[in-house]
């Protein structure tokens, strides 16, 4: 296709439309706008709307966050290619009827973020965990729907995961997580912050099934003790960081293998933390002599 045409015998001006869509249009122009523009330049005519769904259809990554609410999913009605789905910003009203149809036409997903969506239901992830076998990173923080067979079923069938955030998904118990741990060898990631449940013989199945484990969050998990830490610095030679505040039967005595190892950490040693204190201290009450 040419730029240039006829128009009752004469020349006209080319206009962006007389680009070839696919080769041109769609992934050297359409693809560097932003969708909100995007999404205001399909009103203009039927040509351009017809533009933006090929556009639409062939988007490998979607951030809710960058379009309106009432948009919904709506826009991925045609798109059976996503890699990338990022649902963070649709917690307040996202529900398995809005979700289930983009995943189950979506097989190659590698990253879902669902943090906090709270509408969904355990039949998400278990659509999930049926429709997305290259899924290498989920995120479900604050979802409470997560339970023990919609976790295994995830375990089950997506092998390549990495990183998993299962933070405050309290319905949790240790057996589905440490089933989790064997199923998925190459996991590299792990939040499990303010699940309390979590005990030491989940986290020692995890360190003996996840040699590949870079990095661990136990934050509040109050039942995680010294014994836990020790075999995490056994058997897991490639951990990175590991979070551990407010888990009050965890000491530097474990900690201390992993921090000599070069390992975060989230806590720091017992005499940078006196220094902390003490110099809160003299922050409150300069009075003090401290020569005394």
């Amino acid at each position: 296709m040419t730029f240039l045409g006829s128009l009752d015998g004469a020349a006209r001006r080319p206009r962006l439309l007389d680009l070839p869509w696919e080769d041109v249009l769609v992934p050297h122009i359409l693809r560097r706008l932003p969708l909100r523009q995007l999404l205001r330049l399909q009103r203009v005519s039927k040509a351009f709307r017809a533009a933006v769904q090929l556009h639409l259809a062939n988007l490998r990554r979607f951030d809710a966050s960058q379009v309106r609410a009432g948009a919904g999913l709506r826009l991925l009605k045609d798109n059976e290619v996503l890699q990338h789905l990022a649902l963070q910003a649709c917690a307040d009203w996202l529900t398995d009827k809005e979700l289930l149809p983009v995943i189950g036409q979506n097989h190659h997903l590698q990253q879902v973020q669902l943090n906090g969506c709270a509408q969904l239901s355990r039949h998400a992830l278990v659509a999930i965990s049926l429709s997305c076998p290259h899924l290498r990173q989920l995120s479900l923080a604050h979802c409470e729907w997560v339970d023990s067979l919609s976790l295994r079923s995830l375990a089950d069938h997506c092998k390549a995961l990495e990183a998993v955030d299962l933070t405050a998904c309290r319905q949790l118990k240790d057996e589905a997580v440490c089933y989790l741990a064997q199923k998925c060898s190459g996991l590299k990631r792990l939040s499990l912050a303010v699940n309390a449940n979590m005990g030491d013989v989940a986290v020692e199945e995890i360190a003996k099934c996840c040699p590949e484990l870079e990095h661990l969050d136990l934050t509040g998990c109050l039942r995680v003790k010294n014994d836990a830490i020790r075999v995490l610095a056994e058997y897991c030679p490639k951990l990175r960081s590991l979070k551990v505040k407010h888990c009050h039967n965890v000491a530097e005595s474990s900690l201390s293998i992993l921090r000599n190892r070069g390992v975060e950490l989230d806590v720091e040693p017992p005499m940078q933390r006196a220094l902390v204190l003490l110099q809160d201290v003299v922050g409150f009450a300069p009075f003090i002599n401290l020569q005394i």
